[in-house]
């Protein structure tokens, strides 16, 4: 199974590469946000500095929502979905590969444009490693929540602002999460481990119960 698997999701990373430039713009518009900013609120430093953690997590949830409408797309139009569907318990599988092809085409790059959104927001320094390990594990929750959501309105016309309704709900927990660790990192603060772990423990469960989810939701919309 590991070689179809792996076609599977060298095929959809080229596809989100191919299709519209969605990595590109997903990454300009996460980019976008941290130069907006200093305009809203002052472009004092330390101001800044103390919302920084909030803003990038905030950015990075709305940029990944711009591509997960089209997690199913391709092959909802192509008419494979439906070949998907026969595919029995290999279809969790499936999902489970097109759930990391998503992530691959645009929650690594949002990984590795923080970076840049931190020095925009004047995030200390000492703070970029928990920062980039806070993306890597609340974009791998948020494409694998918003995978669910992805299933359940695919086919669906206008689907994406019903999408965004669904899941935006389920990622309060990564937001709140994942800001507190940012806000943290470097201060030697009990709560970062909690908060980091609390984010693992999020990534990991939507990695083993979101393909479920996924494969539910397309079995029902075939039904």
């Amino acid at each position: 199974m590991a070689r179809p698997l792996t076609s599977l999701i060298k095929r959809d990373v080229r596809l989100a590469v191919r299709q519209g430039g969605s990595v590109v713009q997903s990454v300009l518009f996460f980019l976008m946000i941290g130069m907006i900013v200093p305009f809203g609120v002052g472009a004092d430093a330390d101001k800044l500095a103390d919302i920084a953690p909030g803003i990038i997590m905030v950015a990075a949830l709305l940029a990944l929502l711009l591509t997960l409408d089209r997690l199913f797309q391709a092959d909802f139009e192509d008419g494979s979905i439906d070949g998907l569907i026969t595919l029995g318990p290999l279809l969790e599988l499936t999902v489970l590969a097109k759930g990391v092809a998503h992530w691959l085409g645009t929650g690594l790059p949002l990984v590795l444009a923080a970076p840049v959104m931190a020095l925009l927001l004047n995030l200390p320094l000492d703070a970029y490693p928990v920062m980039v390990l806070t993306i890597i594990l609340a974009t791998i929750g948020l494409s694998f929540i918003g995978m669910i959501g992805a299933a359940l309105t695919v086919g669906i016309r206008r689907g994406g602002l019903l999408l965004s309704l669904l899941v935006i709900p389920l990622y309060v927990p990564i937001i709140i999460f994942g800001s507190a660790a940012i806000a943290v990192a470097g201060t030697g603060s009990p709560d970062l481990p909690a908060s980091l772990g609390l984010l693992a423990l999020i990534a990991l469960g939507s990695l083993v119960l979101s393909p479920f989810a996924a494969a539910a939701a397309l079995r029902l919309n075939a039904a």
